[in-house]
């Protein structure tokens, strides 16, 4: 069965038992419809539990045959339940662009998913349609100050912040707006990015209270005057506006899994563009309420578990217990050079070629972060004895367990090898956790930290725009933040043709800005777009409404 009709297929339980089973009281819980409810924030300052133990999944590099990081973390979740553990999910929502567009949406998949599964992929709850309306409110009242009189000297040619909208629409990227006379605005180059890349979303996952979202918004800059100083959207007095279209969606979403566990699912940006992590918000509440908490980054670990451990743990004050980190005996394959139509066949001499890539991740988390780790393998029928023992073999040089997983095929009980050994590195492996930079370093230092350490890289190469852009942002002040590197997701490099795991290799700084509001300093690198488009065959072709209301080709 495809993964909706398995969805559509489940007996969900009443979103207020879900609650109940972690001890919520109704007074928190503000349904929205039988199965999803929101959590009001006095859950979390009122909870004088201790926090549970913290367990953070990620993956080896991406490719088209698939790793299965949110598959996996639904189904240790659902392993670590049926072990006796109190558990809770932490995940991001889906965008409407992958949705319909190829990679698609991010609900987990086979019997480890979260449900339902058509409402978390397509509208939700509204917080996607909410960030997108504060983030255009925002653009509105820019462009009108100017329009009215411009008082605050803003330089047209020098704003930097763009609308958005949650779709892949590349026509988008770069437009010019203001036209058809004076009535209608001044013209100047604009464009869209896809809501997920807006500094909105990531401020909307990094705050943790209503006051500190505002105080955050309002230091959003938004352009320059014509003196080369930044306006920021408290300078145009947007930011309680903002916060009140936000207010609400700020709340963390609660759903559950196939087999009833307790999911988070808040937030959602991207992780090859921004820090790709769910709410703070949300991983606090889980924390809150569960024993063990399972969460994912987006991505390889080289930029979502990065991201994860550089920016939303030192901006939340978060440790991990112990990382999973995600891989296919397919995958390694084709970063070992096969043609995905022949990962079917064993294929050691390409898995041993592959296997580095591998191998540089669970480093880097063991040996650069400090922190206990676990490899699990998501095991297809076509997999071989040899080919796994292969995995075994390599990853035990590393002093790294490697542990079969099958949740996609038998959703829970596929799980609870990896939710035991998960459990023995939290109570038995303590880690010394370690940030890859540190914050006194420079701008550049900080990208060349993260090159050298985490991509395996030689060093940098920096435009000489990127190094004008780097030199103001540090004579604003804006030096200590730390980095958030916008690359490829496809390679270690800023290449996507450089699979496996490659050396001697320099990645290009092509632009730096600052997202204020957020705390950190974006880098772009490589040809990374913020705005994405559709493929030759988007998966919206294949999506479908019957007569009686039931959603079709979603997965």
């Amino acid at each position: 069965m495809r993964d909706i009709e398995i969805a559509q297929k489940c007996k969900m339980t009443e979103i207020g038992k879900i609650a109940e089973s972690l001890g919520i009281r109704d007074e928190y819980v503000e349904k929205y419809g039988k199965y999803k409810a929101k959590i009001d924030f006095k859950y979390l300052t009122e909870n004088k539990n201790p926090d549970g133990k913290l367990i953070l999944v990620t993956a080896i590099t991406p490719t088209p045959a698939g790793e299965g990081k949110t598959t996996t973390t639904v189904g240790l979740a659902d392993g670590l339940k049926r072990i006796g553990k109190k558990v809770v999910v932490a995940l991001r929502e889906p965008s409407l662009g992958p949705v319909f567009g190829v990679k698609g949406g991010a609900c987990g998949g086979g019997y480890a998913q979260v449900v339902p599964m058509e409402d978390i992929n397509l509208h939700f709850t509204g917080d996607f349609h909410a960030i997108g309306a504060a983030n255009n409110l925002l653009a509105a009242m820019l462009d009108n100050h100017i329009q009215q009189g411009n008082s605050l000297n803003i330089d047209p040619r020098k704003i930097t912040w763009k609308r958005c909208v949650d779709m892949n629409d590349r026509q988008l990227r770069f437009v010019v707006d203001g036209l058809g006379g004076k009535a209608n605005g001044v013209p100047r180059e604009d464009g869209f990015d896809i809501t997920v890349a807006s500094e909105i979303m990531a401020i909307f996952c990094l705050s943790d209270s209503i006051a500190d979202l505002k105080k955050r918004l309002s230091e959003i800059i938004v352009g320059y005057t014509y003196d080369d100083k930044p306006v920021t959207a408290g300078d145009l007095k947007a930011q309680g506006a903002m916060t009140a279209l936000l207010k609400d969606a700020l709340k963390p979403n609660l759903v559950q899994t196939l087999e009833g566990t307790p999911a988070f699912v808040h937030g959602g940006p991207f992780a090859n563009i921004a820090h790709g992590c769910n709410s703070v918000l949300a991983t606090k509440c889980a924390l809150k309420a569960g024993d063990y908490v399972v969460t994912e980054a987006g991505f390889g670990a080289d930029l979502g578990a990065e991201k994860f451990l550089d920016i939303k743990c030192r901006k939340a004050n978060l440790v991990p217990d112990a990382v999973v980190v995600v891989a296919t005996v397919r995958a390694l394959k084709m970063h070992g050079g096969l043609d995905k139509k022949n990962l079917e066949e064993e294929n050691l001499s390409a898995l041993k070629k592959g296997l580095p890539n591998l191998l540089r991740h669970v480093s880097n988390i063991k040996n650069v972060y400090k922190l206990p780790c676990v490899v699990a393998v998501n095991r297809f029928p076509t997999d071989t004895d040899g080919e796994i023992n292969c995995v075994i073999k390599e990853c035990k040089k590393l002093g790294v367990n490697v542990v079969l997983s099958t949740v996609w095929a038998e959703g829970g009980k596929g799980g609870e090898a990896l939710a035991k050994e998960v459990v023995r590195l939290c109570e038995n492996e303590k880690g010394d956790f370690t940030y890859s930079y540190t914050d006194d370093l420079s701008i550049k230092e900080k990208i060349e930290a993260v090159v050298k350490k985490v991509y395996g890289g030689d060093g940098i190469a920096v435009t000489t725009e990127a190094e004008k852009q780097i030199a103001k942002l540090e004579e604003l002040g804006f030096g200590k933040l730390p980095v958030c590197i916008a690359k490829t997701q496809y390679s270690f490099s800023d290449d996507p043709s450089l699979l496996g795991a490659p050396e001697h290799f320099t990645v290009t700084v092509k632009k730096v800005k600052v997202s204020a509001g957020a705390g950190f300093i974006v880098v772009l690198t490589g040809d990374i777009m913020t705005m994405p488009g559709l493929p030759k065959v988007p998966a919206a072709e294949k999506i479908d409404v019957s007569s009686d209301g039931v959603i079709t080709g979603l997965f």
